[in-house]
């Protein structure tokens, strides 16, 4: 696999080793178990997938290269390069700025660029919308192009299946950069909606059934399909494709679900499936399946408490949250700032979509067990600084050079 430069400051001299080592002594990835680092009085069950995946670390290797070979240029990122505020804030520092917000909000107005700005394409990569301004504008968007593999493997995907006549259903949180990306390529090619969730998709399944009239259809799914959308014959022959972030499982439930739809709806047989709908299996990414299956693995296990580390917009890490707090009290916090001292943790709840600060987050009997895993875009760095900052609060802990000596 290729490799790529990432600067120091965002590797650890603690987790970069267990993952080396962890890959070293499992190059097919069958071991799912986490790591476990033993200080005494703290324990923590490290997960075996986590942080920087292909994508972002292509990202990363690419805004910096476009940095260092564009000194005397002003630089700017179309959007967020990633969703974690440490390396958009690095890259802010370092005199980047951004076009608009996370949301499509504009920030810097189009005609304020010219032909020798410089413009890096974020890893969700943008829509055509924006490469034809682009263009116009005389920037070529494709030479600082971060836009990560796996995506443009979905946007392929979707393509295929759409010169096939195949409607598209895209699984994904409408207003994320990634969804919006996605659904402007693929209804270049073809008719396409986005599903949100499992409740959308069995409302959509009703238009496929025709037991809901189809004009209903345009206010369920405002602003989810592409121009000239005809839920009566569009939905006749579709393949499911998705944000890459979403949690796997939910993909294919929801592709399963559509799937046996087709199948008792138009009674076919089972070589008669893919006359309405496409296998698009291979659009899920590897390293977001990597990163939650570590994470059911780490749940097995006992613990008292989960710390996920990450931006709070990443759509990847809220996930790996909501498959935590099932099961442990789990802290989602961006970096180790947000540990406040060894009884206040300042933490991203989920469902109020606030910080909240709570007390006696940590057990007090020891040892203490802790589970540590982070999002595909989260440094090692900040994961060694939650750690340490943690293991500082447990007295006659072990030293880490002495834990780090296996690896």
């Amino acid at each position: 696999m290729k490799t790529f430069n990432i600067p120091d400051f965002y590797r650890s001299r603690i987790i970069t080793p267990i993952k080396e080592f962890r890959r070293k002594n499992d190059k097919l990835k069958r071991d799912y178990a986490p790591t476990l680092l033993d200080f005494g009085p703290v324990q923590f069950l490290i997960a075996r997938h986590f942080g920087f995946c292909y994508g972002v670390e292509n990202a990363i290797d690419i805004a910096y290269k476009a940095i260092a070979e564009n000194p005397d240029k002003r630089i700017f990122l179309l959007s967020e390069m990633i969703h974690n505020p440490d390396v958009n804030r690095d890259l802010v520092d370092r005199g980047v700025r951004f076009i608009m917000d996370t949301k499509g909000n504009p920030l810097i107005p189009w005609e304020e660029l010219n032909a020798d700005d410089i413009v890096i394409v974020p890893a969700f990569g943008t829509t055509v919308e924006n490469q034809q301004k682009l263009t116009e504008l005389g920037i070529n968007a494709y030479v600082y192009d971060t836009t990560c593999p796996f995506v443009e493997k979905v946007w392929n995907r979707a393509a295929q299946i759409g010169e096939k006549n195949y409607t598209i259903i895209v699984h994904g949180k409408p207003n994320h950069e990634e969804t919006r990306a996605t659904f402007s390529h693929s209804k270049e090619n073809a008719p396409t909606v986005v599903v949100e969730n499992m409740a959308q998709a069995e409302r959509l399944a009703e238009y496929m059934k025709g037991t809901l009239p189809a004009e209903q259809f345009f206010q369920d799914f405002k602003g989810q399909y592409s121009n000239g959308f005809d839920p009566e014959k569009d939905l006749q022959r579709i393949g499911v494709v998705n944000q890459t972030t979403m949690l796997a499982s939910d993909t294919q439930g929801i592709a399963d679900f559509l799937k046996n739809v087709m199948i008792k709806h138009y009674s076919l047989r089972p070589e008669q499936v893919e006359d309405r709908f496409a296998n698009t299996r291979d659009t899920l990414c590897y390293a977001t399946n990597d990163n939650q299956d570590a994470t059911y693995a780490l749940l097995t296990h006992e613990a008292d408490l989960v710390i996920v580390a990450g931006g709070y917009n990443s759509s990847n890490t809220t996930h790996l949250v909501e498959l935590c707090e099932q099961k442990f009290p789990t802290y989602f916090i961006e970096s180790v700032n947000k540990i406040l001292d060894k009884q206040l943790i300042r933490h991203f709840n989920l469902h109020s979509k606030e910080e909240m600060v709570t007390e006696n987050y940590l057990p007090q009997h020891t040892p203490a067990r802790i589970m540590l895993t982070c999002g595909a875009s989260c440094p090692d760095a900040v994961v060694e600084g939650i750690l340490m900052r943690l293991l500082s609060f447990f007295e006659g802990s072990k030293d880490i050079n002495e834990v780090m000596q296996q690896f």
